[in-house]
């Protein structure tokens, strides 16, 4: 009997309607459309601007893309995993929700949270229950409204995020194709780094808080830029050197969206011409959670049965890694 291997099958997307453009960014801080497109890349990003609907909506909106494009049939999922960091409640899953929202009632749910490396332990995860040969289709779905938890009073973040989700079905494989490595590491060190303080048990709600601005992002831009730089492009040139691959045998990177000045470090290490890069941080920002399947949804035409593609990531905490996929469709 063959190996059996996870591959990526379908994949789906949702982004919201309202655009910040850095031109807006310009009224509400200071800051200007140069300074942001020159350090970050980014030109644009969407925000989800309805109060009533939290990530679980656009998770929802991405699986319902998936679903409809790959013909499935929600009652064959088996398992929904939903990578964020910003679920829709504290205790209530947001993976539980969009399962049942979605009408998957034979799947069993859950969520992830790794930051913005979310979604690429999300496709660790997934890979696994598939590869153990009981589960045959797992919805993984990365979704972040970032816009909730953000400052924009505060330029130091309020350029950098935007709100989205993307989904990918992984499923079974007897060709070699799908997930053939990964290589993922956390360091306790990044905790002080990039963090909300408080809404979590070692600092409560309270009156006090919301008047500190204790529950918006904090990001000590510096520290973290210098730590993903290293750290990405290190997982990135490790997955490649374990699998023996040259920068000729890589087809793509699809890098964590944060900063272009991180992900041309990533693909300079890796030996990679631009073509290979593929970005869309100028349209969307930092998704948080939603950027790998955003470009995987956006670039899905490009992508052909084979292809040798590397993943990396960085996140708060700090965790970052990198898997190696081979693709398993042509769209």
């Amino acid at each position: 009997m063959s190996k059996i291997s996870a591959a990526i099958t379908a994949v789906g997307s949702y982004v919201p309607d309202f655009v910040l453009t850095n031109k807006l960014l310009e009224t509400m801080v200071d800051t200007n459309d140069e300074w942001i497109t020159s350090r970050t890349g980014i030109k644009e990003r969407r925000i989800l601007k309805d109060k009533d609907k939290g990530t679980s909506f656009m998770a929802i909106e991405a699986a319902k893309n998936l679903i409809a494009k790959r013909n499935l049939n929600p009652e064959e999922i088996d398992m929904v995993i939903v990578a964020t960091a910003t679920p829709d409640m504290p205790v209530a899953s947001t993976a539980v929700y969009t399962a049942s929202q979605i009408g998957a009632v034979n799947a069993f749910a859950y969520d992830l949270v790794a930051a913005c490396s979310s979604f690429l332990y999300g496709m660790s995860t997934a890979a696994k229950y598939v590869e153990s040969g009981r589960y045959k289709k797992v919805l993984l779905i990365g979704a972040d409204k970032m816009s909730s938890i953000i400052d924009y009073t505060d330029r130091a973040t309020c350029i950098i995020f935007g709100d989205g989700a993307g989904a990918v079905l992984f499923e079974p494989n007897e060709d070699g194709l799908g997930v053939q490595d990964e290589y993922l590491r956390s360091d306790g060190v990044g905790r002080e780094f990039l963090k909300i303080d408080a809404g979590g048990s070692l600092l409560p709600s309270s009156h006090d808080t919301v008047d500190k601005n204790q529950h918006f992002v904090f990001q000590d831009g510096r520290t973290v830029f210098k730590f993903a730089v290293s750290n990405m492009a290190d997982v990135s040139e490790k997955i490649m050197e374990r699998n023996k691959l040259s920068h000729d045998d890589v087809d793509f990177l699809i890098a964590h969206q944060a900063n272009k000045r991180i992900i041309d470090a990533t693909a300079n290490r890796m030996g990679l011409d631009q073509a290979k890069v593929l970005m869309n941080i100028e349209r969307y920002g930092n998704t948080t959670s939603a950027t790998l399947p955003l470009l995987m949804s956006d670039y899905e035409n490009q992508l052909k049965k084979g292809d040798n593609i590397v993943f990396a990531a960085f996140g708060g905490g700090f965790t970052w890694g990198s898997i190696y996929l081979k693709w398993a469709y042509n769209s």
